[in-house]
């Protein structure tokens, strides 16, 4: 996965035009971000590997915050970043994912979720990107959107890109809803027709299990995470036993692969 190049610029136009054509579900002015929430609604999201985050704005997609980080990923420079730059390191053969997972997640929203709730989902999925030596890794992409204007429609988005090529060789190339503050999430779902109403899915893992599988990916060891949870050491190590069990995995390497691609957390 790290060697492989391609030649050619991506159509990013496929991108763009799905939300030009979803005009209606965009803000038509600039959205106030009051009190900002990206140290909040960072702890909604799930990194087991090197990444950069930044929030932009539907209306013009203009960046309002970009991470440092992004400088040590692609050859870019913050100082003249524009959103085409971004759109642009995206594998080429990838594109026209990218865009249909844009347009389902959108179209889902609008038609079986309801546009007022969009606030309250993280959408997931994973693509090919350019990186700094010319070749492409896999990244897991995570959005949520952070304003809305007077009549709900989306304003700026948080994005975060984790390279994940450490931890995943496959793209499922499925799109995952994930909901937050007591919403359902609808995961593995297909972007290139036009499923039947969504079921949620059910939980895969506890809320508890979720808080160890957090604490695990940030280095934390068994008896650390016992102090962080209140919890005993024995408690935590039966935790990590079931959690393997559930997921079907043999190794925690192997279980982040199959959280971050499946968006099971």
């Amino acid at each position: 996965m790290a060697d492989e190049t391609q030649t050619g610029k991506p159509r990013t136009e496929l991108l763009t035009g799905v939300w030009e054509s979803r005009h209606e579900m965009l803000a038509r002015n600039r959205t106030a971000l009051s009190g900002f929430r990206i140290d909040e609604l960072m702890g909604c999201i799930f990194s087991n590997g090197p990444c950069y985050h930044y929030v932009f704005d539907l209306f013009d997609l203009s960046f309002l915050y970009v991470s440092p980080q992004l400088e040590q990923h692609h050859d870019l420079r913050l100082n003249r970043l524009t959103f085409q730059d971004i759109l642009e390191q995206i594998h080429p053969d990838d594109m026209a994912f990218v865009a249909s997972a844009e347009a389902t997640a959108l179209r889902l929203v609008r038609e079986q979720i309801a546009l007022e709730k969009i606030t309250d989902y993280k959408f997931s999925y994973c693509f090919r990107f350019r990186v700094r030596d010319g070749s492409y890794r896999l990244f897991n992409h995570q959005s949520i959107v952070l304003t809305t204007d007077d009549e709900g429609r989306i304003g700026k988005s948080l994005n975060v890109h984790t390279d994940i090529s450490h931890l995943c060789a496959e793209n499922n190339y499925r799109l995952s809803m994930i909901g937050m503050n007591g919403e359902p999430s609808y995961l593995n779902i297909e972007v290139d027709g036009e499923p039947d109403t969504l079921q949620p899915s059910q939980p895969v893992f506890s809320q508890r299990e979720i808080s160890v599988i957090r604490l695990i990916s940030r280095g934390f060891t068994s008896p650390e995470i016992a102090r962080e949870l209140a919890l005993s050491e024995f408690t935590i190590k039966n935790h990590r036993k079931r959690i393997l069990k559930k997921a079907g995995c043999q190794n925690m390497g192997q279980l982040f692969g199959s959280c971050i691609v499946e968006g099971l957390i």
